[in-house]
């Protein structure tokens, strides 16, 4: 518990101390916004802050910082390490940064940014990466829902019942996908997310609670970090901490999918000032949720008077609807199935919707369509949402596998794109804060594409982790040599010129 209750305090301070040093940073000043330019009714609509920040948390959050939290966990409580360092030092700057650019850049969608300032190749990578990922989250956040519906009322049961359930209520969140991607964002995000975004907190408390509880009275201890500070997944070696966990451990520490969700609040903040509330805060919130629900799933299967083990975890799939509803009934009492139903059916949907909004957008973007009219919308969010439909009837696991990977790297491309304008619209030594965690996450995904069974898969041969570690590692100091001799070396050099210049001018 004393590990939980340190990672907890070290989100909270982090959010104050390193969300103000990274909102110093980037300066952000008076300057109209987008909303304020150009409102639109659609979607450049003005917001109170705390409306954008619920809407932003909900957005970004789902079944993420859930479902990967309780995976992450297999891995024992070294994921807390994970998430807390994770959070402040990467995902709140990752989050902070391509909010604070869109709105700097008239709201545009990351692939637009990553075009800006990393090239007109690297914008084209972004704008198909971005939707391929983005209509991948919107399925995972449609059938994992539906999957939950069914399991409730069907009780757990693998039934061809419980099949048809999954189907139709796939359909129908399909349909409302439809309405919420068309319309207007203060008639429908607006007013709804606000409510589920406050059902999602009171859940994650209520589980954080109740897990407090059963430690104190010894039924099913917390195992601290100093207990279990090594690889406890039952499968050992087979599934190595890294690059595995960092991968599977995405919303709750860093998520690519945050960038493209960034844009649609930065279309409708009032003020850059408040930035770090909105993004930074978001993202640390998120976080609070994932060490929650880690710990929780981590206490959940360790039974007081037996070793401590993550096997009862792994055994009922880690992360997944029917674990989710389990934990809650048990922890929560009958309270427990409602929230259940509100906190990981709503809130995914309401990550699903956004996903194929901002998908919309990255389009309308891409082929400058203008979005103001109904009539314009619909030929690009009926594609996607049928697109989705057919991705829907492929296996939950591999998607979501696909997904983990494209987002961890989206998130590496969107932090190399932020330490190239930091230094190069701030100065030269202020991208480091973008530089270090665009390097470190870009080693994580190069690493785990050569590992993984659904990449290259060298994982399964000789040497094959040993290899898949030294191409991640090469590759990330690849990318970071690029950086030094594109941006931050002519950057240096340039500042020093002028800055003789400068003295010779005065002499």
């Amino acid at each position: 518990m004393i590990s939980f209750f340190v990672a907890l305090l070290g989100l909270i301070i982090g959010y104050f101390i390193y969300g103000s040093f990274v909102d110093r940073v980037f300066k952000p000043d008076d300057r109209k916004t987008p909303c304020v330019e150009h409102p639109d009714g659609v979607d450049f609509v003005p917001m109170k802050p705390w409306r954008a920040f619920l809407i932003q948390l909900l957005n970004i959050a789902g079944l993420g910082p859930i479902f990967g939290a309780l995976s992450g966990a297999i891995w024992g409580p070294s994921v807390y390490l994970w998430i807390v360092l994770g959070t402040i030092f990467a995902g709140g700057v990752h989050d902070y940064l391509t909010g604070m650019l869109s709105m700097r850049n008239d709201g545009a969608s990351v692939s637009e940014l990553t075009g800006k300032y990393l090239g007109p190749v690297m914008k084209n990578i972004m704008r198909v990466f971005s939707v391929i990922l983005l209509v991948m989250v919107g399925v995972v956040f449609m059938v994992g829902p539906a999957g939950l519906i069914s399991t409730m009322i069907t009780g757990g049961k693998k039934t061809s019942t419980a099949t048809t359930l999954t189907a139709v209520f796939t359909l129908i969140i399909l349909f409302y996908y439809l309405l919420a991607t068309l319309m207007p964002i203060d008639k429908v995000i607006g007013k709804i997310y606000p409510i589920f975004g406050i059902c999602l907190i009171v859940m994650a408390l209520g589980i954080g609670g109740a897990t407090i509880i059963r430690h104190i009275n010894g039924s099913h201890p917390m195992i601290e970090l100093w207990e279990g500070f090594k690889n406890m997944h039952p499968k050992g070696g087979a599934q190595p901490i890294w690059p595995l966990m960092f991968i599977t451990v995405a919303c709750g520490a860093i998520s690519g999918f945050h960038a493209t969700q960034s844009p649609m609040m930065a279309r409708c903040l009032t003020s850059e000032r408040q930035g770090r509330h909105v993004f930074y805060g978001a993202m640390v919130s998120e976080g609070i949720i994932a060490l929650i629900w880690a710990s929780a799933g981590i206490a959940f299967y360790n039974v007081a008077g037996k070793p401590f083990s993550t096997a009862g975890l792994l055994a009922a799939g880690g992360g997944n609807s029917t674990t989710v509803y389990k934990m809650s009934v048990e922890l929560l009492g009958p309270v427990g199935s409602v929230l259940a139903l509100l906190g990981v059916v709503a809130c995914p949907i309401t990550s699903g919707d956004t996903a194929f909004r901002s998908a919309r957008l990255t389009l309308a973007d891409w082929f400058k369509i203008d979005q103001s009219n109904i009539k314009s919308r619909l030929p690009l969010a009926i594609p996607l949402l049928g697109v989705g439909y057919l991705i829907s009837f492929l296996d939950y696991n591999i998607v979501w596998r696909y997904f983990s990977w494209s987002n961890q790297t989206l998130a590496m491309i969107a932090l190399w794109t932020g330490a190239t304008y930091l230094t190069r619209k701030v100065s030269a030594k202020c991208g480091w804060i973008a530089t270090i965690p665009a390097t470190f996450m870009s080693a994580v995904s190069i690493t785990y594409f050569c590992f993984a069974p659904e990449c290259l898969n060298l994982g399964s041969k000789t040497n094959g982790t040993t290899i898949s570690y030294a191409i991640g590692i090469l590759g990330a100091a690849i990318f970071f040599g690029i950086y030094l001799f594109k941006v931050f070396l002519p950057e240096v050099h340039s500042k020093h010129n002028h800055h003789s210049s400068h003295i010779a001018h005065q002499h």
